[in-house]
């Protein structure tokens, strides 16, 4: 079925634009052990000043150029998510000369020019460098080969991690972002990890892709996007598919919760998350702490709430001082760790101050927010829509979809660890597929138990929270 969609995709009859496509269509060269190669670019012929119809950007001609041709160049994978569209603009004189060039880069674009500000052409077609498994451009090896223990992380232990990655420009045409495809795309793409050569010996030809007009592959992608999800859904059973590997407040049973020490441990360990409690401090700063009180964890009388940030380092810095929210997030970054909230005091100042942090560093879509506090949640989703979120529930026969629904919730998180010998024989079949088909993700904690480990997975839950992550 997937070829045959791929079949279908049939350039217009020749004309002027699709001729100068084909004519200019840039030749690409990748790394020797790239597993991934483009199957369609979409075209645009653009003779005047205006908004690129597939990039957020504004196309200025130079002087000089005539026209310039855009191609939005498809993949049906990149190393980390489902899908990659990646640009290429060609600036072209009235002579027929390619006189500047410009192609995408991690969000951005640059001018393709070499060390010696030449453009990179081959002929009179430009020839570019693309980036293993990730499918930036660049005019010369020398950028790549700059970014290759990111490249190597990406391709290696990273792979998959984003799932279903829908840009601005399919923010509401691609609607297939639920944790359970998240789920088996990772594992797809786990499967097909490597390493780099850096060696860029394959040469790709972009006339061998299919060569249409933009509006058209705009209009085939989403229903591409869903192909490949029923496809792996088919293929990937439950008792396969890749589960989230949480630390619980860190690697918190070979270091201290919640702290520096237990997330660097947790990022040892293998996990794909880190677990941290937050609660806001009498300045409303978001700290990483699981009680209110001060005395279980520090020896110390007092609650959280009563004192400012620095009074609380000073106060606990000689016993695994207390951490900012500021400081995990920059540290998981660091680390490459998502971020698994469990929200146990919010303020409207440490609520801002949360997503002031996630947006510095980035990192919002690595952040799941979770909380027993619905309000919290809801919170949370009024102010960024964009924010993933977990309803936490200890309540055996609570309705979890109707919960999660109310407050527009992405996963629920049933915590019966406590309610039962083996937690897992709580998940029937029936509450499993309530919530699949309510497009919901199921996470679980925590578990130490190797048996009961092996139980979850095979039901398919999406994530499993461990003191001792090396379990998962």
């Amino acid at each position: 079925m997937l070829d045959e969609q791929l079949e279908s995709l049939q350039p217009p009859p020749a004309d002027a634009d699709h001729t100068l496509a084909r004519r200019y269509a840039p030749l690409i060269r990748f790394d020797a052990r790239e597993p991934f190669f483009p199957s369609v670019a979409g075209y645009s012929v653009i003779r005047r000043n205006c908004a690129s119809p597939s990039f957020p950007r504004e196309i200025d001609l130079p002087e000089n150029a005539a026209f310039a041709i855009e191609y939005a160049i498809w993949w049906d994978w990149d190393i980390q998510h489902l899908y990659e569209l990646e640009h290429i603009w060609l600036y072209v004189d009235s002579g027929g000369d390619i006189v500047a060039a410009e192609a995408s880069w991690h969000g951005r674009y640059h001018q393709m020019r070499d060390e010696s500000g030449s453009l990179p052409l081959e002929g009179c077609r430009l020839a570019l460098y693309s980036e293993p498994g990730k499918h930036a451009f660049a005019p010369s090896p020398a950028w790549l080969l700059g970014r290759r223990a990111k490249t190597a992380a990406s391709c290696g232990a990273r792979a998959g991690r984003m799932g279903v990655h829908v840009t601005p420009l399919f923010d509401g045409v691609i609607n297939d972002a639920t944790p359970l495809n998240n789920r088996l795309v990772h594992t797809w793409l786990e499967r097909l990890r490597f390493e780099p050569s850096f060696e860029f010996s394959t040469s790709f030809d972009l006339r061998r892709a299919r060569l249409v007009p933009w509006h058209i592959l705009f209009e085939w992608i989403p229903r591409r996007v869903s192909s490949w999800l029923g496809h792996l859904s088919a293929t990937i059973p439950p008792d396969q598919r890749r589960v989230l590997r949480i630390a619980h407040r860190g690697a918190s049973a070979y270091a201290a919760e919640n702290s520096l020490a237990a997330i660097r441990a947790a990022a040892e360990l293998g996990a794909d998350l880190v677990e941290i409690d937050i609660r806001a401090t009498a300045d409303e700063v978001p700290v990483v702490i699981h009680d209110s009180s001060l005395k279980r964890t520090h020896g110390l009388d007092g609650d959280v709430s009563e004192y400012t940030m620095k009074s609380l380092r000073q106060m606990t810095a000689a016993k695994s001082p207390v951490i900012s929210f500021e400081e995990a997030v920059k540290h998981c970054r660091e680390l490459g760790l998502g971020l698994y909230l469990d929200i146990k005091r919010l303020t409207p100042g440490a609520a801002r101050s949360m997503f002031d942090s996630l947006d510095r560093h980035h990192y919002m879509r690595n952040t799941i927010f979770g909380a027993f506090r619905p309000d919290y949640l809801a919170d949370i989703k009024t102010a960024r829509p964009d924010a993933k979120t977990s309803i936490l529930f200890g309540a055996v026969d609570i309705d979890p979809v109707k919960l999660a629904l109310s407050i527009n919730a992405d996963y629920v998180h049933p915590c019966w660890e406590n309610r039962a010998e083996q937690p897992h024989r709580l998940l029937k079949p029936d509450w499993i597929r309530a919530v699949r088909e309510a497009n919901l993700g199921i996470v679980c904690w925590h578990e130490e138990r190797p048996a009961e480990i092996a139980a979850l997975m095979a039901l398919g839950v999406d994530a499993i929270c461990s003191d001792r992550p090396e379990l998962l």
